[in-house]
């Protein structure tokens, strides 16, 4: 997903038509709004066609993607021809915070806005949570629970 929006010019990855940044407050805590242009919608329209192309072609593939809307059922249509397999990643909230601020490269307060819609209305095939999980145990899990 990142290399996808890093394909955007810089004028459009912090602005509209791209994406634009909303700053709040909630519980006395910063969040971060996202809200996406056309320009936005067509990036990430494209990858998940461009993910169905590379799996016309007969690649095997792990899409990571942020899933804050109907994305979830454009790759089902875009799949349909394919096996898939839909892995929820969770984690509490505040060890959610504490990896966005060591990170660096993420506006504090994007994982609180994030938190209570990423899921939403999405039913997976198996959830992982990662604050219990090594990124290993997680892989395993996946691994063994598909049969891969």
């Amino acid at each position: 997903m990142d290399a996808f929006l890093e394909m955007l010019p810089q004028a459009l990855q912090e602005t509209m038509p791209g994406f634009a940044f909303e700053t709040g407050w909630e519980d006395g805590k910063p969040f971060v709004a996202i809200q996406a242009g056309p320009a936005g919608i067509r990036v990430m329209q494209g990858m998940r066609h461009a993910i169905a192309a590379m799996a016309r072609q007969g690649n095997n593939l792990i899409v990571d993607d942020v899933m804050l809307g109907e994305e979830m059922a454009e790759y089902r249509r875009l799949l349909a021809d394919f096996e898939i397999f839909s892995v929820g990643v969770f984690a509490p909230l505040d060890v959610l915070e504490a990896r966005e601020s060591a990170r660096g490269d993420r506006l504090p307060g994007l994982a609180r806005w994030r938190f209570g819609r990423v899921h939403e209305g999405i039913v997976y095939d198996l959830e992982v949570d990662t604050s219990r999980l090594t990124p290993l145990e997680c892989a395993e899990r996946v691994k063994a629970e598909f049969q891969l």
